[in-house]
């Protein structure tokens, strides 16, 4: 085996240090370069995907951001116009306890006169009914009728 003759080695050690010369040219000339750039590409480029993400996740956040300040607009305009529907509810129901408590009043102004002037009626009536009662009650009493004008006399007078 010629590897194992140390009179061979000298030859076989220069021809080894010309391939391997020649095989670190090439790799530092034409290989390498090539590594390096094709790594260079492959991190520019994700470099410049993350920045995209990056550019990407900031806009999704204020579009989000302006959707809950849209979305905060719109509940203050439906609570507005809820209180507003409440308050126009208030009010005609305001209104229309008003006009009943004024329709109220009225019937119970009238049933007032209505009963003013009934008592007044039975009030006459009591009169004419007490000096009827009072005329009986001496004829019964006595035999002898009453004069009417003193049974009127002895009634007090009306109010």
């Amino acid at each position: 085996m010629p590897q194992l003759d140390f009179a061979q080695w000298p030859g076989q050690i220069a021809w080894a240090i010309i391939i391997f010369a020649a095989l670190y040219l090439v790799f530092w000339r034409l290989i390498l370069p090539r590594l390096g750039g094709a790594i260079d590409a492959r991190e520019d480029r994700i470099a410049g995907e993350i920045g995209e993400a990056r550019r990407l996740r900031d806009d999704a956040r204020a579009q989000a951001e302006a959707a809950a300040q849209e979305m905060g607009k719109a509940r203050a305009r439906a609570r507005k116009i809820a209180e507003d529907a409440a308050e126009e509810v208030k009010a005609k129901a305001a209104a229309a306890r008003a006009d009943a408590d004024a329709r109220f009043s009225a019937q119970l102004a009238e049933a007032d006169a209505r009963i003013a002037a009934a008592r007044h009626r039975a009030m006459g009536e009591v009169r004419a009914i007490a000096a009827g009662a009072a005329e009986a009650i001496v004829v019964r009493l006595t035999g002898v009728p009453a004069d009417g004008a003193t049974i009127a006399s002895a009634l007090p007078a009306e109010a």
